[in-house]
């Protein structure tokens, strides 16, 4: 394809040497280039194309690096990157070796911090605000932030400790979805008008400043200037949440006119106080595909740019969860099902149209949730709280204060645990097992096959402890589910004097490697607590080896060498695990192998 004026673009400045048209080409060539980089390698697509002329228009009216600006959640910086000298590597996105699909500070100075979980946006860029104030560096800080991620507590805790200081500190609000202003009628759109002018706010400035010099009356007129123009203000615009916490308000704004988010941003930046933008976006824009179903191009596959991308009809541990769940729910009218914002992601479709009143979907709010769930489960209920790991971390505290300690039955349906790919280090499941089980009154699963994981949620619904089944993205890899998933764990018989211990998605794996090797396979089903029997069992191996798709520290594989050596356990001893690191964006496949987890890792023992 022939990016005339992107390949152009090295750096931010560039843009702001070209004219009205230009920008417009440059942004139909932006658009080109994600569409067929996505389609390719998969992404976030429709979020990255409803944000393009916003991306330009903050370049042009911001200094990046000098003006940190930072993209909430990061699946919608892709036009940042392009713009920030990263278009000759564009093509490797999201592959190993290759850019990262959120901020990544490694990869460019314009991106002041990693990306990938929602809602930290304000906080972090109003911590550099304040950084650069007391160092007398130069610029600002800007938080760009999707309403999506407004459901998130954490942007409510940086909006109000941000309103109450000082200073030119700017959130934009990107607005796909809701509206956050109930404005009346005609007067309330001609006042936006005149409000989103340069000369508006040129003449208040002026005007403020001119009654400040009046010497005894100035300041008392200016103060009453201000307060009722704020009472006609809250007359029109019925309240606004933003100025209420001491935002300053600017907006709607067509976040497609780049000349007038321009504008609208060299306004803010005049500012002395904390000032909020609010852009109106369509989502998916300039792809009719992703326009029409921006929920469904939220993040794709690779695909046929024509021909759209089609959705995956393949079963996975997701879809097996969730429709399991509605089988159960069926005769169990006590069974709720909670989400953070991924109803489709955790395979909840099904039992949110089934079960419409006993299904909670809570917005990005993982710490809500589990005390939601954990109130729930005290009102009588049997929650059911469907998560993907990386965002479980987000809950830690709530898992021990609020459900823990009263040993509430709740059930944790932890999904993408392990190795995720693509999407790199923020979204790796490798945490939960670590600091699962420093949680007193937890059980934990790791299902192997689709059967497997069906049983032990069908079994754990009448558990009184609270219930952690933990499970990979996709498809299962294992052809053979006959084996024993009904025991704590069960022992596949090689030569019976090497034990390989493993459970999840590597027990295909070591299926796979025990054919042309000889060792004994102790597949754990119930990965934590264990029984006495099962370190009675391992006790008689001269060598054990642990295979676990987890970071080192904590996993099971340190649990199981603690309890074997009070148990004078004087065999060898190995632990094979991610080693206490973050693993970087690549094909499953690649991950494991070279972190020694794949099939040939554990034939070579």
């Amino acid at each position: 394809m022939n990016y005339e004026i992107l390949s152009k673009i090295s750096e931010p400045t560039d843009i702001k040497k070209l004219n009205n048209n230009e920008l417009s080409k440059l942004c139909g060539e932006i658009r080109e280039c994600i569409i067929d980089t996505v389609s390719k390698n998969g992404g976030h697509l429709a979020s990255n194309l409803g944000a393009v002329e916003l991306t330009v228009a903050l370049h042009k009216a911001f200094n990046s690096p000098n003006d940190s600006i930072i993209f909430d959640v990061g699946h919608q910086c892709y036009t940042h990157k392009l713009l920030t000298g990263r278009f000759e590597k564009f093509s490797s996105l999201r592959t190993e070796n290759g850019i990262s699909g959120f901020m990544k500070p490694s990869e460019s100075e314009h991106d002041p911090v990693i990306t990938g979980h929602s809602s930290t946006s304000i906080s972090a860029a109003f911590g550099i605000y304040n950084a650069k104030k007391l160092s007398g560096s130069v610029g600002t800080a800007v938080a760009v932030i999707g309403d999506g991620a407004l459901t998130g507590g954490m942007s409510y805790e940086a909006l109000n400790n941000a309103g109450s200081k000082k200073g030119n500190f700017i959130v934009v609000l990107n607005d796909n979805k809701m509206s956050i202003s109930n404005n009346v009628g005609a007067l309330a759109r001609s006042l936006t008008k005149m409000r989103n002018k340069p000369k508006y706010h040129h003449f208040k400035f002026a005007l403020s400043k001119f009654l400040l010099k009046i010497p005894v009356i100035g300041s008392p007129v200016n103060t009453f200037i201000y307060k009722f123009k704020e009472v006609v203000k809250g007359f029109v615009y019925k309240n606004n949440f933003f100025t209420s916490l001491g935002f300053n308000y600017l907006g709607p704004v067509d976040g497609h006119n780049i000349e007038a988010l321009e504008s609208l941003f060299n306004i803010a930046k005049n500012y002395q106080r904390p000032t909020l933008v609010h852009v109106i976006t369509t989502k998916g824009k300039g792809y009719i595909h992703a326009e029409n179903s921006p929920k469904n191009y939220h993040g794709v596959s690779p695909f046929e740019i024509e021909e759209g991308a089609l959705s995956d009809q393949k079963v996975t541990f997701s879809t097996v969860a969730g429709d399991t769940l509605c089988e159960l729910a069926k005769n169990n009218a006590k069974i709720c099902a909670v989400t953070a914002a991924m109803t489709g992601g955790t395979g909840l479709s099904k039992f949110a149209e089934s079960y419409k009143e006993r299904f909670f979907d809570v917005g990005i709010a993982e710490e809500h949730a589990v005390t939601f769930c954990a109130g729930l489960s005290k009102g009588g209920m049997k929650p059911y709280f469907a998560v993907y790991s990386s965002f479980l971390q987000r809950a830690y505290d709530q898992l021990i204060h609020d459900c823990a300690i009263g040993n509430l039955p709740i059930c944790l349906l932890i999904d993408r645990a392990g190795i995720v790919g693509e999407d790199g280090e923020t979204h790796q499941g490798l945490f939960d097992v670590s600091f699962l089980t420093s949680i007193p009154n937890i059980e934990i699963y790791s299902p192997s096959s689709f059967k497997e994981l069906e049983y032990i949620i069908v079994a754990t619904e009448n558990s009184d402890k609270l219930t952690a089944i933990r499970y990979p993205r996709g498809s299962e890899t294992l052809t053979d589910s006959s084996y024993d998933f009904k025991s704590e764990f069960t022992v596949l018989k090689g030569d019976g004097k090497g034990a390989v211990v493993t459970y999840g998605r590597l027990f295909a794996n070591a299926i796979d490697a025990q054919k042309t090797a000889n060792f004994d396979i102790v597949k754990l089903n119930k990965i934590y607590p264990f029984s006495d029997t099962l370190i009675d069992t391992l006790k008689t191996y001269k060598t054990i080896n642990v295979f676990e798709e987890v970071v080192k520290n904590g996993g099971i594989g340190e649990h199981i060498l603690a309890l074997l050596q009070e148990n004078g356990y004087k065999g060898k001893f190995k632990i094979h695990a991610i080693d206490n690191k973050f693993v970087p964006a690549s094909s499953v496949e690649s991950a494991l192998a070279k972190n020694g987890l794949d099939t040939e890792s554990m034939r070579s023992i």
